[in-house]
């Protein structure tokens, strides 16, 4: 009887042993085919970066070629303007020697006349018209003269000229034309975008090609305007033209803005020159001195008015 007990023990013993074993080899097999599949994802995501790395290389690539395009076109367009604009200086040129030796011309035959006159004893009436004649001929001299000085004087002084941009990209090309002027040391002296204008900015420079060098290699950047913009054009534009309140010390007025806004004050002092006023609430049950912008109350009547009515 106890050799068959240990028998059975020993049968037992076996078969847990060999179902450890088993399970053991499961829980190998299943861990191998986890690593396995996660392997696999992590090749699966690194595949996916690869390809969103090469998607956005490929987006930059065209990006730029569009923008070296579309530099090249302007390039082109600009040297086919210059030999207009060099014919059309030569022509003014031209046509002022052209008076200036029509005049000379002028004076030598009136001198020729002159001469032929004094000679041959003619009445005084006509000496008088010739004196006449030369005075408007010098007059005309110095007129035309005066108008070329003014052309020259003019050609030395700072152009606007205005760059055609991107929508929405303005202030983009505006901090770079201003890096490429100060890189470069051009003579660029402002750069400005007016307030609501959409595609254009303003450039003023001493030249156009200092204007074209600031913008040359500027992303978002179509280009310059053929003509010149003259300051009259766009100074309803950038200049503010700031009118004086009319607020005097001891105003009843409104709180138009801020916290207190719809709230009646009075006027206890004015400082112009940072436009700030300080008023006390009247309504208050303390009053406590407030400092606000004067844009920021609105008068509602005077203490005179407010004596006569009671």
């Amino acid at each position: 009887m106890a050799e068959e007990q240990e028998e059975k023990k020993e049968e037992v013993i076996e078969e847990s042993s060999e179902e450890e074993v088993e399970e053991q080899s499961a829980e190998e097999q299943n861990a191998e085919a986890e690593a396995v599949e996660a392997e696999e994802e992590r090749k699966e995501e690194v595949h996916e970066v690869e390809e969103d790395i090469k998607e956005e290389a490929e987006e930059a690539e065209i990006a730029e070629q569009e923008a070296e395009a579309e530099i090249s076109e302007e390039k082109k367009k600009d040297k086919s303007a210059k030999p207009k604009k060099e014919a059309e200086q030569k022509s003014d040129e031209d046509e002022f020697e052209a008076m200036m030796r029509q005049e000379e011309a002028e004076k030598k035959a009136e001198a020729e006349a002159k001469g032929k006159i004094e000679l041959m004893p003619e009445p005084e009436e006509e000496v008088e018209e010739i004196s006449l004649i030369e005075k408007k001929s010098s007059k005309k001299k110095k007129k035309k003269e005066e108008e070329f000085k003014e052309v020259a004087e003019e050609s030395k002084e700072p152009r606007i000229y205005a760059l055609r941009t991107t929508a929405n990209r303005e202030d983009q090309v505006m901090s770079f034309v201003g890096s490429n002027a100060a890189r470069k040391k051009l003579e660029v002296y402002a750069v400005l975008r007016p307030h609501g204008m959409r595609g254009y900015i303003f450039i003023e420079a001493g030249s156009r090609s200092d204007a074209e060098q600031a913008a040359f290699g500027v992303p978002y950047a179509r280009g310059l305007l053929p003509s010149i913009i003259q300051y009259p054009e766009i100074d309803q534009m950038i200049e503010q033209v700031k009118k004086e309140a009319n607020i005097q010390k001891n105003d009843i007025a409104e709180i138009i803005s801020g916290p207190f806004k719809r709230e009646k004050c009075k006027i206890t002092r004015i400082d112009k020159v940072k436009e700030e006023v300080v008023v006390e609430l009247l309504e208050a049950a303390v009053p406590i001195p407030l400092t606000l912008k004067m844009d920021a109350v609105r008068v509602i009547r005077r203490e005179g008015e407010e004596d006569k009515k009671e």
